[in-house]
């Protein structure tokens, strides 16, 4: 890790071996009751460029070696907004959904990641990517929503091996 790094809740976040988390990133989990378990769990061998927010109140999950590029955004929540007579801050949060980003996946720089989303193996999204629904293993997708563009064939695939 390089510093400055913001964590707020880190008694439930569990980040993995030979994990690098750029300078300017900020993980934390918020308040879920009484549940006490790991909100923010990052694989072994995952790397952040910096300028990273991850925040959680349930569950938001890098599995290994997955690639964020600077200023990737990923959150389990969203801020409630529908009382016009109350600030937005002081509304609470709404739509916790888990989030969980497969292994070997690459995030683009800008990123946005919703509520809900699993992004799969080996995934690509495009820098400036709003991801709204799920993305398939093995694609690339982009887009304000996120959209699939084109699969990517492995040759370990190709040569019978997986």
């Amino acid at each position: 890790m390089m510093y400055p790094l913001r964590l707020n809740g880190e008694d439930r976040i569990a980040i993995g071996d030979h994990v690098f988390i750029g300078p300017g990133s900020w993980l934390q989990t918020l308040p879920d009751g009484d549940n006490l378990s790991v909100a923010v769990s990052i694989g072994k061998g995952c790397s952040s460029a910096g300028a990273t927010v991850i925040s959680a109140v349930r569950s938001v999950i890098l599995e290994e070696n997955v690639l964020l590029a600077r200023n990737v955004y990923i959150s389990d929540h969203i801020h409630k907004y529908s009382d016009i007579d109350i600030p937005i801050m002081a509304q609470g949060l709404d739509k916790i959904e888990p989030v969980l980003i497969k292994r070997g996946s690459w995030l683009g720089q800008n990123v946005v990641v919703c509520p809900g989303v699993t992004i799969g193996v080996g995934a690509v999204i495009g820098a400036n990517s709003v991801v709204t629904k799920s993305i398939p293993d093995y694609c690339v997708a982009a887009g304000a929503p996120a959209r699939v563009l084109k699969s990517v064939d492995s040759p370990a695939v190709n040569q019978g091996v997986v």
